[in-house]
């Protein structure tokens, strides 16, 4: 079975790690957290980067850390991962929902206008699949009407704007580090800032808030979401190579793009000329005439040996959402449709060019 994605994991991470082993510097202190925060923030062209212990931890805390008053509204895509929308509700303001692009499928800015109120407060755009939103339209306007952006840039480490990497050009950028991203920790997170304010109501926010010169006495309610200096020392030595793994995921797109280009009734991957594509993941979008259903040749393609994943279902769809009476007869018919035509190929970094072949080659057997 070649699976959907596996971490390639350097020989550079061994001495880190034995260093944390032996010294006994296992859980939340440690040099190599700071220094990987360091590493990382400086990459992304911030100057503050707050290390948590997951994507989704890092969304709540910066959504925590702007302090909205509740019931504010924060406008976000439908497709994405479901940590964007709990990062809302539970800081107790209220996800406003856009379709995104047939293309790139990032969120649509042209709906980002109409969904705007008086209660709106932030912006959440996610840099999905690699491809980053254009934020040279989405920064003008948040100045304009005094809205806060929380990039969540966690299948983009690396996309750029016009030379710019993502995360480091909203208020606050958010990232995971999960063993399927581009630079792994096994699980964790950070969120990057040029704003100091807001680094250090991070940092208290995720490590219960503790009083600055009192112990065991918590000025509001936070959480227990900090990353491990042994997670950290992997996180450091994955930055070290982040630039070649990324070459290493372009050259993916690119074997992929080159077997897979003549099939007219597939869709690939885009990369706008203003972009950098990181292709986190290599996604493909089946016609509407294409007979079959995607989970049907999932089904099929697992038999062969191949892996696959299917994109992200709505938020509008999502019963966990429903249920709170959230997004009642919305419609986003771009997210629609990819939710039930698209689906991710074996994308890790370990993955070599025989089996790209032979993904393509099975592909290429359940639909032509």
């Amino acid at each position: 079975m070649i699976p959907i994605s596996e971490p390639l994991i350097g020989d550079n991470v061994l001495p880190l790690v034995r260093e944390c082993l032996e010294t006994g510097w296992i859980s939340s202190a440690g040099r190599f957290i700071q220094e990987f925060e360091r590493k990382w923030s400086s990459y992304c062209g911030t100057e503050y980067g707050v290390a948590v212990s997951s994507g989704t931890a890092a969304l709540q805390v910066a959504v925590a850390a702007l302090k909205l008053e509740p019931g504010s509204e924060i406008i976000m895509p439908s497709m994405t991962i479901i940590s964007c929308a709990i990062a809302i509700l539970e800081a107790g303001c209220i996800p406003v929902l856009v379709d995104c692009d047939p293309e790139t499928w990032c969120m649509n800015l042209d709906e980002v206008e109409s969904r705007l109120s008086p209660r709106t407060r932030a912006v959440m755009p996610v840099h999905l699949s690699g491809h980053p939103v254009d934020m040279r339209r989405l920064l003008p306007w948040a100045s304009k009407h005094d809205v806060f952006i929380i990039e969540d840039a966690a299948e983009a480490h690396g996309a750029e704007v016009a030379g710019r990497r993502v995360g480091g050009l909203g208020d606050m950028g958010c990232f995971s580090f999960y063993a399927n991203k581009i630079v792994t920790t096994g699980e964790g997170g950070m969120v990057v800032t040029n704003n100091r304010d807001l680094a250090d109501r991070l940092r208290s926010l995720r490590n219960l808030c503790f009083g600055s010169d009192r112990r065991f006495f918590h000025i509001e309610i936070g959480h227990n979401y900090r990353l491990t200096n042994l997670q950290a020392a992997v996180g450091l030595a994955q930055a070290e190579r982040v630039e070649v793994h990324i070459q290493r995921k372009r050259w993916m797109a690119a074997c992929y793009r080159e077997r897979l280009k003549d099939l007219s009734h597939v869709a690939l991957p885009v990369e706008r000329e203003w972009a950098r594509n990181v292709y986190w993941m290599f996604g493909l979008v089946l016609d509407d005439g294409v007979s079959i259903e995607v989970a049907e040749l999932a089904r099929r393609l697992r038999g062969r040996g191949v892996d696959t994943r299917p994109f992200f279902l709505g938020m509008h769809e999502q019963p966990a959402l429903r249920a709170r009476n959230l997004f009642e007869r919305e419609r986003h018919p771009v997210s629609e449709r990819l939710a039930r035509r698209g689906f991710y190929v074996p994308s890790g970094l370990t993955l070599t060019e025989s089996q790209i072949d032979f993904v393509c080659d099975a592909i290429r057997q359940e639909l032509t």
